[in-house]
């Protein structure tokens, strides 16, 4: 299998008065392209500074990161922007979607990053709405739909640019019980598509919906099991 991400010794100190915080000390790890993977541990364990450096929202004080062969951890700002909006699709808790626009414009939003045209977008957003069971809501508003669809035009916007890491925060965690089994059912599909998927989640029913659980604990990676 190819490596979609190789870390290795990936540090991450953040200065705080006349001090510095090690909040990552020192992590390996593999992740291999078409894994489902969930990365877990308790508040202050790294993990939110761990999905920052793999999104490409951040960079490390130290050690290497490895994108599809492509070392991210000393790119410039702009350079990793280009390369969030290409390699990863993120799904957040809160959803982050624009109130005023369609859920159809929504989606579109990271391929006018990557310069695709109108018709374009508008096919492809068509597409990846209907993948993820939205066909009849397309021209509605986010206030007009409910948490779980809001969630499931995220996953589409995240889908749309075709990218090689699905990333999702907590993404059951503004939903009832009911709506996250029916959104963890659709990471389940949008993984036996073939995408390669990062859950950051503090809910064990939640990872074992993955197939492969990472914990960390105060910085360091304490366990890594796959299990399915």
């Amino acid at each position: 299998m190819s490596l979609v991400i190789k870390i290795r010794n990936i540090v991450r100190n953040f200065p705080l008065g006349q001090e510095v915080v090690k909040v990552l000390k020192g992590i390996d790890l593999d992740i291999e392209k078409g894994e489902y993977v969930a990365l877990m541990g308790p508040s202050g364990s790294g993990k939110s500074t761990l999905m920052n450096l793999l999104g490409c929202l951040d960079t490390p004080t130290s050690g290497s990161y490895e994108l599809n062969g492509k070392d991210v951890s000393n790119m410039s700002q702009d350079e990793l922007a280009e390369i969030r909006n290409k390699e990863i699709g993120f799904v957040f808790q809160t959803f982050n979607l624009l109130p005023r626009t369609t859920a159809l414009d929504n989606v579109a939003l990271p391929m006018i990053y990557a310069g695709a045209n109108k018709e374009e977008r508008k096919k492809r957003a068509e597409e990846v709405l209907t993948d993820v069971g939205l066909a009849d809501r397309m021209d509605h508003k986010p206030s007009q739909l409910s948490g779980g669809q809001r969630q499931r035009v995220a996953v589409g916007r995240a889908l749309v640019n075709r990218p090689s890491i699905i990333l999702a925060d907590e993404p059951t965690g503004n939903l009832d019980s009911k709506t996250s089994v029916e959104i963890m059912a659709l990471f389940n599909e949008i993984h036996q598509k073939g995408n390669t998927v990062i859950i950051v989640t503090h809910e064990e029913d939640i990872a074992e919906h993955a197939h492969r659980i990472i914990r960390l604990v105060d910085g360091m990676v304490s366990s890594d099991e796959r299990i399915k």
